[in-house]
């Protein structure tokens, strides 16, 4: 399928890394972060004077699929590239919201960042084994931003304002990224420092909502400094649907903060420098008084790029991460007039460290990039358990080390004039260390259980193939095919967790997630319109589910007691599930001043065999809809308006793995404006879930709904120079 195949990045940018700030006590132990710093140091950085605007030309290629940049017409794989221009002038709130005007995209739920639980931000690509830890690879100028120990995705961690574009691959790049790029890869590029000297964006909306964000940049010396923050805040809203709700329901407030200095340096001629810095704290209320969660991050990397002229290239990264993540869980009676604790995650460490090297040779009939990477994982849930007489009695703490390297080789090659074919092959080696799981007893200190978990290690295979042919002028088609795998995270191999009722255990012995998959599409560019069609194809053996195992009262073996009405719930394998389906876009801009998108997504995913659960053979995977399109519009009606309304249909869907709670169908429309004062100022208001769509977002056993944003209308002022 053919996307707006248009980006603005000539090679990965370095990524981007992390300082610590000062946190502050909650109640349940929760970490509230301190905005002082960050506030004092934005309204320094406002009084500095702006400086001359500075636009720089970029070819239009695209550097995601093959980790090198190359023109979108010779990917075989599908791509979604969009603009930083479209991701600002998006209607949605979020990064994450804004990317879902792409239909092969979601997060593990209905909701966006604004106000799911970081737990549940993983992401899903054509619905390839959806759940809260990602099973595609998310990237921030080439570095992952999936959580070290649960896979899912820090969206308020992305500079929105400073976004130079995004890269979506679906069903592709495993061969260039390895782990955890089993769906596909989402890349997120931040401008270059010196690409523009300033951006400011500040907004307010209902709900209190209120945003300000920032980007500096001067030349310094030899080099040029950048500087970006952003500070958020909203009071949110009420989770569970007004039927359902009582008085101990409460809005899902958030806040958070980052900011980060970026240097950029030339040290010879062809070779160039980038050192990052970043900080961030995030603060959340879940919806009831007990429910938070904080998270917190130091990130800081270092990039080298050269060139030795047209025919070579390369470019390398190393990083270090070290966040914490802490986060409390209640059980609300069936009157919600009365909240019980049911655990406290008090304390998350994680580390992330890795490295990676790539290097591109052209010559005149082809083009072969190669590199390898290494990255490693560290982590830790800490947290308190079985609350009784007020208070928590046991003990948890698990854990583990992952590590991985790979090296990869891509060779893209044209067969004859109008016929490219790409074939590339990447080998992996990984092992686990260190497993741990130990339970005891607060007050007396006994050892309730205690286990080691044995070393795990193996080797894997990605190869991967495409054909890119242009029979005509005006038409594309292409083929590609590629194998792929998924290590579980160390949330889901050792920590069990609660929710309400729902209860789920780990499974220390779960077993490598691998995916086959292939595509056929064709796309047709005439004049004004284009349009693309894809057919897709997934067989992913022994993905990781939540499967359920018993329904309470009562005590069963491996998950223990059961609440009524509660489930008890096991991560296991699923020996085959099958994700295929069609997308169909078209893009047509009659006029200059008005552009039309339409996209269409049909996906069946379902359970093939589950020697675990039987009886799930033929079940649709949870969360995945059938149904999901997507209409947009760019209209300048007048010179300085622009209006950017955008509508999305989600399908019916299921909330379990035995398809016994559905979410209804949902049309959503937004609509974003913009007026232009001067060539550097603009006045901007966005109205998301204009109509006030009811969004089911979750369904418990009980009948419990929870909903997603109503409508809210956020405005502000932009400013670049």
């Amino acid at each position: 399928m053919k996307d707006a195949h248009t980006s603005t990045r000539c090679r990965a940018g370095s990524p981007n890394p992390a300082a610590m700030t000062e946190m502050a006590s909650l109640p349940g132990g929760v970490r509230r972060p301190r905005p002082t710093a960050l506030r004092l140091l934005s309204l320094a950085l406002l009084a500095v004077a702006p400086l001359p605007a500075q636009t720089i030309e970029l070819p239009s290629v695209v550097v995601t699929a093959a980790r090198t940049a190359e023109p979108p017409e010779q990917v075989p794989f599908s791509i979604a590239a969009l603009s930083g221009e479209q991701l600002r002038a998006n209607p949605a709130s979020t990064a994450d919201g804004a990317l879902r005007s792409v239909p092969g995209f979601s997060l593990f739920r209905r909701s966006d960042s604004l106000s799911a639980n970081p737990t549940a931000q993983g992401v899903s690509l054509r619905g390839l084994g959806p759940s809260g830890a990602s099973r595609s690879l998310v990237l921030l100028d080439g570095v992952p931003l999936n959580d070290p120990f649960g896979g899912w995705v820090a969206w308020s961690k992305v500079p929105r304002e400073s976004l130079a574009g995004a890269e979506i691959v679906r069903g592709g790049g495993a061969t260039a990224w390895g782990n955890a790029a089993l769906g596909g890869i989402v890349q997120l590029f931040t401008e270059n420092p010196g690409a523009t000297r300033g951006r400011l964006a500040a907004g307010y909306g209902e709900a209190d909502t209120r945003s300000v964000e920032l980007a500096l940049s001067q030349p310094l010396g030899p080099g040029t400094l950048q500087v970006l923050g952003r500070d958020f805040a909203t009071d949110g809203f009420v989770l569970v649907s007004p039927e359902d709700r009582g008085p101990v329901d409460q809005p899902a407030a958030s806040e958070h903060r980052w900011l980060a200095a970026r240097w950029r340096q030339e040290l010879s001629p062809g070779i160039q420098l980038t050192l990052t810095a970043r900080t961030y704290d995030e603060d959340r209320n879940n919806g009831t008084p007990y429910q938070r969660n904080a998270s917190r991050e130091d990130f800081a990397s270092v990039a080298l790029s050269g060139s030795t002229g047209p025919a070579f290239a390369w470019d390398a990264v190393a990083y270090a991460q070290d966040q914490s993540f802490a986060s409390t869980f209640g059980s609300v009676n069936a009157t919600r007039t009365a909240e019980t604790p049911a655990s406290d995650q008090f304390a998350v460490p994680a580390e992330a460290f890795g490295a990676a090297w790539t290097g591109v040779w052209k010559n005149d009939t082809g083009r072969t990039s190669a590199g390898l990477d290494w990255r490693r994982v560290r982590g830790e849930t800490r947290e308190h358990f079985t609350f009784s007489a007020g208070a928590f009695t046991r003990e948890r703490v698990a854990g583990g080390t992952q590590e991985t390297v790979g090296v990869f080789a891509l060779h893209e090659r044209a067969l004859a004039p109008r016929v490219r074919a790409t074939l590339g092959g990447r080998v992996d080696l990984w092992r686990e260390t260190g497993g741990h799981r130990r339970e005891t007893e607060r007050a007396t200190g006994n050892v309730l259980r205690e286990e080691t978990y044995a070393r795990r290690d193996g080797v894997e295979f990605s190869p991967s193939a495409g054909l890119v042919w242009q029979p005509a002028a005006g038409w594309r088609l292409r083929a590609a095919t590629q194998h792929s795998f998924r290590r579980p995270t160390l949330n889901e191999l050792y920590r069990p967790f609660r929710v309400g009722n729902v209860i789920t255990e780990a499974n220390a012995t779960l077993e490598t997630e691998r995916a086959t998959s292939a595509e056929l599409g064709a796309d047709y560019t005439q004049g004004a319109l284009t349009l693309g069609a894809a057919v897709f194809w997934n067989d992913l053996r022994d993905a990781v589910g939540n499967v359920t195992l018993h329904r309470g009262p009562g005590t069963f073996p491996t998950v223990g007691f059961v609440p009524a009405g509660g489930l008890g719930r096991q991560r296991l394998n699923l020996d085959r599930t099958r994700v295929q389906g069609v997308e169909l876009s078209a893009r047509w801009t009659p006029v200059t001043t008005l552009t039309l998108t339409a996209d269409y997504l049909y996906n069946d995913a379902t359970v093939r065999s589950a020697s675990a659960a039987p009886a799930l053979a033929g079940k649709r995977l949870a969360q995945v809809p059938r149904h999901v399109a997507a209409f947009g519009a760019s209209w300048q009606p007048v010179k300085p308006l622009t209006l950017t309304p955008r509508a999305r249909f989600l399908g019916q869907q299921f909330e379990d793995d035995e398809n016994q709670l559905r979410l209804a169908a949902a049309l959503v429309v937004d609509l974003g404006l913009s007026y232009r004062l001067t060539a550097s100022s603009e006045l901007f208001l966005n109205a998301e879930n204009l109509t006030d769509e009811r969004i089911e977002t979750g369904r418990s056993a009980d009948g419990l709904v929870n909903t997603g944003s109503p409508r809210l209308v956020l405005g502000g002022l932009r400013l670049a120079w």
